[in-house]
């Protein structure tokens, strides 16, 4: 691919500023709304003016690297956001980063991150963009894989795009600093990630960039670059990382502190109804379509004296319902209310063993209740375990054969046909 043209406009020129509307004014307002950065404001105003007056819509990019299958809400911060700028009337381009994905994101990391293959990276981009349409419109989403330019660089494209960043300017990122300081490996085609990032930008010719406030230091990259293409300078917006269900750490797959948006909607209720009262209003602002309005009012309610149990309801019913229906949500909420009082859901999954009679804490292990029989034996001392119903205490109890309904926690439900 031939090197990007080079853009004849001009940057805020001061002498040419646009007005602000109403209808710009609005736009920023949803822009900036849960919003950790967004740089530079008063630039992205006069890409939002000129917008308005040409009616071109402008250029939204979000990239994002298929290092895993599954989507989780922490994901859906930044695609949520992606979502109102597209209601806005503006093109957003889902980028998959196949090629960037083959060098490994180090943003956030002390230590190498190992590249993944590519059969890898195929495999999980194939459910990429059918997850992230829960939440964009797809019919209305540019799709694009930054392997089309990033391939045809070839090694001399890469080594002159390499030349336009300094050694030192890389240092300046933290990970990097942090890691060099401690003696920690960095290996050179490290390097060239935020650089390639960059270069999606230019390829693009995004207007606005989005990332999570690790990818700060990437996104300025793209800028730096498209100044020195020659195009006018994308803005940036940095979304908070989202907290896990434990409230703190970063939602995550490696944590399995995360609520994936392909969960039965059941178990995504149950979920998010976990979180900490505190931490359900961290969800509001990064998760939820209510208005500033609603989320303040609510708020009132809970300082009044309401029970912050049914404020959160109404999140899990509203994630439940934009990843699945209304009425899985409302079935979903019945199903909670209904094993709060004890009660045993509906769709719990069975399993057939062998063996008996066998003991509580093998049988937890082989049916997936349970990681190993030391956490079962845990799980049973701390009066976790329950059986048809009934708390057990025993850690040495053996079960003959027979049908069981065991249950370990609060949301965990299995039902067992155990024979000989």
């Amino acid at each position: 691919m031939k090197t990007p043209v080079l853009l004849s406009e001009k940057i805020n020129d001061s002498k040419n500023l646009l007005p602000i509307s109403d209808a710009v004014q609005h736009a920023l307002a949803v822009t900036k709304r849960g919003v950790d950065e967004l740089l530079i404001e008063s630039e992205f105003a006069q890409k939002l003016a000129r917008s308005e007056q040409s009616g071109k819509p402008l250029r939204i990019k979000l990239g994002l690297d298929p290092t895993a299958p599954d989507l989780h809400l922490g994901h859906t911060v930044v695609l949520n956001k992606m979502r109102q700028l597209q209601d806005l009337g503006h093109t957003v381009i889902f980028l998959i980063g196949d090629f960037t994905s083959m060098i490994g994101d180090p943003s956030g990391r002390n230590a190498t991150r190992p590249p993944l293959t590519r059969e890898q990276i195929e495999a999980n981009a194939q459910t990429y963009f059918k997850q992230a349409s829960l939440v964009l419109d797809a019919s209305k989403t540019e799709i694009r894989y930054n392997s089309e330019w990033c391939d045809a660089l070839g090694s001399r494209g890469m080594i002159q795009l390499s030349s336009k960043y300094t050694v030192a300017r890389m240092m300046e990122r933290d990970d990097f600093t942090k890691r060099f300081k401690a003696g920690t490996p960095i290996s050179v085609h490290e390097f060239l990630y935020p650089l390639m990032q960059g270069y999606d930008s230019v390829a693009l010719h995004a207007d606005l960039e989005l990332g999570g406030t690790d990818q700060k230091f990437n996104l300025l990259v793209g800028r730096e670059l498209q100044k020195d293409f020659g195009q006018e300078q994308q803005c940036i917006l940095t979304m908070p990382l989202l907290e896990g269900l434990d409230g703190v750490e970063k939602m995550s797959k490696s944590k399995n502190n995360y609520i994936a948006i392909t969960e039965p909607a059941n178990t995504m209720f149950a979920k998010v109804m976990s979180i900490s009262d505190e931490m359900m209003w961290r969800y509001y602002d990064l998760l939820s379509f209510c208005s500033l309005e609603q989320i303040a009012q609510y708020k009132k309610s809970v300082a009044e004296g309401q029970n912050p149990r049914d404020i959160k309801v109404a999140i899990a019913q509203e994630i439940v319902t934009r990843f699945h229906s209304k009425q899985a949500a409302d079935d979903a909420l019945t199903d909670f209310v209904n094993r709060s009082k004890g009660g045993i859901p509906d769709d719990i999954a069975e399993v057939s063993l062998t063996g008996a009679p066998l003991s509580i804490a093998q049988v937890l292990k082989q049916s997936n209740l349970c990681a190993s029989t030391s956490e079962a034996m845990r799980m049973v001392d701390q009066g976790g375990v329950r059986i048809d119903g009934a708390v057990i205490s025993d850690r040495n109890l053996s079960l003959g054969a027979g049908t069981y309904v065991l249950q370990v926690g609060k949301r965990k439900f299995c039902k067992v046909q155990f024979s000989a």
